[in-house]
Order: C-alpha cells, then structure tokens, then sequence
C-alpha cells in the first residue's frame, strides 16, 4: 500500500506495524518514512501524531489494511479472531486523527455471511464520525496490469464535505480466446511470463540453493519486467528515485525438492494444481492464482502453497512471487522465505494500490 500510494504522488509521512520484521524491512525500502513497531489497538490518535512526527498537520488519507484471516474465504474463517476488530480501531483513529480521506483493504470475504456484520459496524462507527463511505470497491489485480487473479475489497470514506472519489475502472483485460477481447480496446494484462520469463534460468544455477542473491545478466523483450527491472521509466510512476537495476538480485533462494515431489510436479500440467500438495503450476500465457502469505509463530508458522513454475519443476522463488505481485526488483524482503512470501502474500499489489490512491489523489 505504501508504495503504491507513493506512485500515485502522495508522500507516505508515516506507518505503523507491529511484527518487528515488518517495521525493518518497511523502514528499509521507505527510508523518508517514520516507520513505527506499535500495536495500533493501544495507540490513540495523539499517539499516532507524535510518534510519527505529524505535529498538527492535516492528514490527507489514512490508510491501511487489517488482518483478513477472520473474513478470508480460504481454510477456516475464525469470526472470533481477535484481529478482525482491528478494524474497529481503525475507525476510532479515523475519528481521532480526521484525516479528509481513508482506505481499508480487505478480503472479498469481509462482505459476505457472518464476517459482513464487521463491514456493517465498521461503517456505522465512521458515519457517526460524519464520514461518508462509497460503496465497497470489489477490485481484481488483472484489470490493473498485475499477472495475478487476486481479488481484493477497498473501504473508502471521506469528510462530507469533500468530494466522492470514482472507483477505478481497469484498463488491462486478460487473454482469452472470445470475440470479446479480440475487440477490446484495453491493454492485454501482463502474463506469467511476461513477469518471470527473464528468471526462467534461475533453477539452474547451484549456488542460489545457498545464498539469497543471483549476480547473473539478465534478458527480456517484455515491457513489465523491464519497468520492474528499472531499464525503462513507469510513466504513470510518482514515486522517489532508488537504485535502479541493482547487481545483486535479491529474493533468488531456490528450494530444494524431494525426487518423488520433483516427478509429481513434472507430471502437473501448468494451469492445473498438484493433487497432492495443491500447488497450482503456472501457465506461462496465464496468470498466477493468489499468492498466499502463510501464518505466523503464533499459529504454527506454516508455509503458504507457493506456485509451481511453468517450465521448470520447482516452487517459484520470492522475487518471482514478487515479480507477479508487481514489486520493483529494488524493493527488498527478508532473506528467509517464510517471512518473504509471508510479507508478498500479506500485501497489496503495488500496481493495485497506486489504482486506488490515485482515486483519491484526482479528487484531491
């Protein structure tokens, strides 16, 4: 979210998150920003304000996005999970701070069955606040350019004398075979490949079972990968100036497969799933299915299924996950892999996010 509200023109001022991994590694690819470790249930607006080093500024927008695993619609929805009321105090800190706009990222699953009472009292508490708040905005990744079919749901309110923002419309459409997209006057969505391609070679290198980083050239034709890559300039891209094509690519750890997993996986043909593990292999021409984040120490520290690469019969590695979830290769994640893919698959597609704040940033 925060770099994709950094694309869209804003400056993001300050943060706050409480896994101490997150709030270093956020602190690392956003150094301007005051990144603080902080429970935000404990902290009240004043809190926020001196913390963050806001003095009384007026705060454009507040935003950000509350743990979903009590509303997600895959394993087991716990509607008891204390962080789903998370959300609540969000809204009390909209009140406190009065920011002119705020955003709520969620799953889809937020507006459907029990979970929706949540969204229902969320928005009861900002209204009495004297917020407004647009109908929820329902966006899936691929209508934003992201090789990536992850649906996600956006709350947005603002102050009832400021101007309604319009719901993104999206301007990519993916690859079918219908009438339908032979006449579409809207951009093809980046596929797999058109993301992963120039990586493809990275299963063959022995050293990156051993270390995090690939030192090798790199080659693609695809526009996307090139922009992630920082050969060529994102026009639509407001964000600060980092380092450009760095030497070390991060992110490049390679798993090691047991032969029977390896034999199964060449079995799996791409765009289906491995009926043993559930991996989903890609499909070069298609995109990824939603790239998951795992859980964390608490309950049980178990990996997320992680895609299955489209040529090659391995899982894919974090700066493919990242690639597909439209990171710049500048932008840096833990070296361990559970704590990487935790933190892509917790997160907003960058590309994603930018569509939504720059909403915001028009009416502004």
């Amino acid at each position: 979210m925060s770099l994709g509200f950094e694309e869209a023109g804003f400056n993001v001022v300050a943060a706050f998150e409480l896994d101490e991994l997150h709030v270093e590694y956020h602190t690392k690819n956003f150094p301007l920003c005051h990144t603080v470790e902080a429970d935000i249930s404990q902290l009240t607006g004043a809190d926020v304000r001196r913390l963050g080093e806001l003095g009384d500024r007026q705060i454009d927008v507040l935003f950000g996005g509350s743990p979903c695993q009590g509303f997600s619609l895959i394993g087991r929805r716990d509607h008891g999970d204390p962080r789903s009321k998370l959300l609540f105090d969000f809204a009390r800190l909209v009140d406190e701070l009065k920011p002119k706009y705020f955003v709520v990222e969620n799953v889809a699953g937020l507006l459907l069955g029990k979970a929706k009472r949540f969204y229902d009292d969320f928005v009861a508490l900002v209204t009495a606040a004297e917020y407004s708040v647009c109908e929820p905005w329902l966006l899936t990744a691929t209508d934003f350019g992201v090789p990536q079919r992850r649906k996600r749901v956006f709350i947005v309110g603002y102050q009832r004398s400021l101007t309604k923002p319009t719901m993104p419309v999206g301007v990519f459409t993916v690859a079918t075979n219908s009438l339908s997209e032979k006449v579409s006057s809207l951009k093809p969505c980046p596929t797999v490949w058109d993301a992963i391609g120039d990586l493809s070679h990275l299963g063959k290198s022995p050293a990156l079972y051993k270390t995090d980083g690939f030192t090798g050239a790199l080659q693609t034709t695809s526009q996307y990968a090139k922009i992630l890559r920082g050969e060529e300039r994102d026009p639509e891209s407001n964000s600060l100036r980092r380092l450009r094509s760095p030497k070390t690519l991060t992110g490049c750890l390679l798993t090691t497969h047991k032969k029977k997993t390896t034999a199964r996986f060449c079995a799996t043909e791409p765009g289906t799933y491995e009926p043993i593990t559930r991996f989903y292999r890609l499909s070069k021409q298609g995109y990824s299915n939603t790239i998951r984040a795992g859980t964390d120490h608490t309950r049980g520290s178990y990996m997320a299924a992680r895609p299955i690469h489209p040529e090659e019969p391995r899982v894919i590695v974090v700066r493919e996950a990242a690639r597909l979830h439209s990171y710049p290769d500048w932008f840096i994640f833990h070296p361990t892999r559970w704590h990487a893919f935790r933190q892509i698959g917790n997160s907003v597609p960058p590309l994603l996010a930018r569509s939504v704040a720059r909403a915001i940033h028009t009416v502004l």
